[in-house]
């Protein structure tokens, strides 16, 4: 059945991909945003606005929908504050991306939906409510999923917490560190115990898991991390090498001695995380509600090439300025030291 869909945002990393999924089931899309990017669906219809404005989404007024996908990345809680009020009585159901880094104690929890969150903040403060500090991303994520689900009522919202997006798009290089050293071959630095937790979702499996709740009328909470079963960091990363035909090994080095080294893990070692670092959380959500509700998953190999595809697809000066992971001299620097301490 045609479903009547709002997205709010629709041209960042993970919109398209909802976009393109729902078109292609036949329902009917509105995109509400800044419309900066008006030429990436020219036929679709649009309503423009800047939720950091007030008043901004009064166009969304008078008009109903029988879900609404909200994106929400890293606006501050006014957004969700402002268009709640605004759809509240006009849309059947309110789907809020939020992250799985809303949990309390994310160095050491193994968290599963009713894991406790971050202290809330005080949406009285203008200040706060208006914030767009990034060191208060989690909280304000915590928050707005407070504020959506008091003010349209629980058994209207879906609240998705997904942990590291994965895949085509992905500008952040969290994830494509790994597959772009790794094709290059050679001696690769690999970190901490083959055991290490890691977690992904891909973009694609985690935005048609949210178009189908809408289609579906799945409400509630959903930590929406993959893979299907646990994995460690040796998992990800002979699977990434199973990809490619080269002649990449690893050398695994501890992680007391990446630490010496000023070597952190989410950052110059993306995706690795160990228990007490701040992002343990990331790498050990409990995912089962989410599978039961339909969240699948597609293979390590699917997610390597589309994301390589489309790395490879950027202007060749873009594709050596990674955001995440380490430069090719200082991983060499890192396995000179690691051979020359004796350690194994």
């Amino acid at each position: 059945m045609t479903k009547r869909i709002l997205i709010l945002g629709g041209t960042g990393f993970i919109g398209p991909e909802q976009v393109k999924y729902a078109v292609e089931r036949g329902h009917d899309v509105t995109l509400f945003n800044r419309g900066s990017n008006k030429t990436m669906f020219p036929g679709l219809k649009a309503l423009q606005g800047d939720r950091n404005v007030d008043g901004a989404v009064d166009v969304l007024k008078g008009k109903t929908w029988d879900f609404v996908i909200d994106n929400h990345s890293p606006g501050s809680m006014k957004w969700v504050i402002d268009a709640t009020n605004v759809l509240k009585g006009s849309i059947g159901q309110y789907i809020f991306v939020s992250s799985t880094g809303v949990y309390a104690d994310s160095a050491h929890v193994e968290p599963s939906e009713d894991s406790p969150l971050l202290p809330l903040l005080d949406t009285t403060n203008d200040a706060e409510v208006r914030s767009s500090d990034r060191g208060q991303y989690s909280a304000r994520k915590a928050t707005c999923e407070k504020i959506a689900r008091d003010t349209l009522g629980a058994d209207k919202v879906t609240v998705i917490r997904p942990g590291l997006i994965v895949g085509p798009g992905d500008v952040s290089d969290r994830f494509t560190y790994w597959p772009w050293r790794i094709e290059k071959g050679g001696e690769v630095l690999a970190p901490g115990n083959f055991d290490d937790p890691v977690q992904w979702i891909d973009v694609r499996d985690l935005t048609q898991f949210m178009v189908r709740c809408g289609e579906n009328g799945t409400t509630g909470i959903f930590n929406a991390a993959g893979p299907i079963v646990p994995c460690g960091i040796a998992g990800l990363l002979y699977g990434i090498k199973s990809c490619f035909s080269n002649d990449a090994t690893f050398t695994w080095a501890s992680q007391q001695f990446l630490s010496a080294n000023k070597v952190r893990s989410w950052a110059e070692m993306p995706v690795w995380s160990f228990q007490g670092t701040s992002t343990y959380a990331f790498c050990t959500t409990k995912n089962d509600k989410a599978k039961s509700a339909g969240l699948t998953f597609r293979s390590l190999a699917d997610t390597v090439n589309a994301a390589m595809t489309w790395y490879h697809s950027k202007p060749a000066a873009d594709q050596e300025k990674l955001r995440a992971g380490m430069t090719l001299e200082r991983e060499k620097e890192l396995l000179a030291l690691w051979h020359s301490s004796g350690q194994k």
